[in-house]
């Protein structure tokens, strides 16, 4: 079935093609049976389709005996701090991310407010597919609730940070563009940024759900926000993707920072006010390396996905990690990627050093990255990434996720997709013409070892 990916993090597909009710409602009884009972924390980004999945997830969980707390629509990450503030015994992020508009996806969260990892995501798993649910008997169904303080308690949490001082960012009065995307940004930062006493100007920010482009913010869908800020003189252009854990940065000259550099700018700013290790995932930016030199730390890869780098923080101890698509993670909030987070510790480090956007977007190392994709249809991944490892076994290569082939100042990656059935192949250089030859070089590999079989 094309249209519909099951993981160890949740499920993913397009809604009447793939995502049915029926589906969601077995996924969630699996996944209500495997917790046992308990409190469960939903809440949902703005998808138009997230009603109808909203209430398939509740019959679901109600089934087996789970009580629900439904905190309505609201950022990903904001779930998962709800998952600790209450206690809960797990929760579930109705989200499909960057996807597009037809997609909706369920995220399941463990008590901990992370995702699930290999072996609680398999447990659910073997639940679905077994079909051996925990249905309760009618006077032990769980109830649900409404609790209304998520967003605020995710605000809060922020504004208390040590790494945070709102004060010192309102005395710079900064004006800011702002993209939501019609996501579910549109219910968090006007609040976040009026704060921290930001003049904000908002475009697409009613969460309707209805995109006004294509929701994954990369510099090719923020036409809009850099043409408006610059036509407003704003100090900054933030945007979101719908479930608002990743952020792209533009400059005051309407400029993209990258999506790399989100990441880049965060980590920069946090270690420069304490110590310990980085850790991010296999195609995050050599910048972050030059970083670690520079502050005199370690940076521990991961494979590509929020749990295996959240794991890794926790196990070492990490000052900052994230993934290179926006997503910063500060273990101090929680051990997930959060956007809102990412825009105050951005905006705090243009007000300690009173430079401009694009000045400390300059004064970061600097390389530049193509992501290029090979759609799967019947490719056989594994016989390909063997073909490849093959042909490269003369260079330095790191199969933690796919294989990626480095170099001093360059590297290329290739590994299949977690959310979607392509192959990602993304490289890196300190030119742009270069890191794209690099990626069209991989891909004419991919080709040749094709035609060989």
């Amino acid at each position: 079935m094309p249209n519909l990916m099951m993981s160890i993090s949740g499920i993913r597909g397009v809604i009447g093609d793939g995502l049915t009710p029926q589906l969601i409602v077995n996924f969630t009884q699996a996944f209500g049976t495997y917790l046992g009972g308990g409190k469960i924390v939903v809440g949902r980004d703005s998808r138009v389709t997230g009603p109808m999945v909203k209430h398939a997830v509740m019959a679901g969980l109600i089934s087996t005996g789970c009580d629900v707390v439904d905190i309505g629509v609201c950022p990903t990450p904001t779930v998962q701090m709800a998952v600790m503030n209450l206690k809960a015994r797990g929760g579930i992020a109705i989200t499909a991310s960057h996807n597009p508009i037809e997609w909706n996806a369920l995220k399941l969260l463990d008590s901990s407010g992370m995702f699930l990892d290999e072996v609680q995501g398999n447990n659910v798993i073997k639940a679905v597919n077994e079909a051996k649910f925990r249905n309760v008997a009618w006077d032990q169904i769980g109830k649900s609730e409404i609790y209304e303080q998520a967003i605020d308690d995710h605000i809060k949490a922020i504004l208390k940070l040590n790494l945070v001082n709102p004060d010192q960012i309102a005395k710079r009065k900064y004006k800011v563009v702002v993209d939501c995307v019609n996501g579910a940004g549109g219910t968090i930062l006007p609040a976040l940024l009026q704060q921290l006493g930001c003049e904000a100007i908002f475009i697409n920010g009613e969460p309707t759900g209805l995109f006004s482009h294509k929701p994954e913010p990369l510099a090719e869908n923020l036409t809009e926000l850099c043409e408006v800020v610059k036509a407003e003189k704003a100090d900054i252009g933030f945007a979101v993707d719908p479930d608002v854990d990743r952020l792209a940065i533009i400059s005051e000259q309407g400029k993209p920072f990258g999506e790399e550099y989100t990441l880049t700018a965060a980590v920069n700013y946090v270690l420069s006010k304490k110590d310990g290790p980085i850790v991010v995932n296999a195609s995050v930016s050599q910048a972050v390396d030059d970083l670690a030199v520079k502050f005199n730390t370690r940076v521990y890869r991961t494979k590509v996905g929020e749990i295996y780098v959240a794991q890794k923080m926790k196990e070492v101890k990490a000052a900052i990690g994230g993934e290179g698509n926006g997503g910063v993670i500060l273990p101090e909030l929680h051990l997930g990627r959060d956007a809102p987070l990412a825009i105050a510790l951005i905006l705090m480090q243009l007000a300690e050093s009173g430079t401009k956007a694009s000045e400390l977007h300059l004064s970061l190392p600097q390389y530049f990255q193509a992501k290029n994709r090979i759609e799967l249809k019947e490719l056989d991944v594994s016989s390909v990434l063997d073909g490849l490892l093959k042909k490269y076994q003369t260079e330095k290569t790191d199969t933690i996720d796919g294989i990626k082939i480095l170099w001093p100042d360059r590297w290329v990656h290739i590994r299949p997709s977690n959310t979607e059935p392509i192959i990602r192949v993304y490289s890196e250089a300190k030119t742009m013409e270069e890191a794209e030859a690099l990626g069209f070089q991989l891909i004419q590999d991919v080709k040749q070892l094709l035609k060989s079989k």
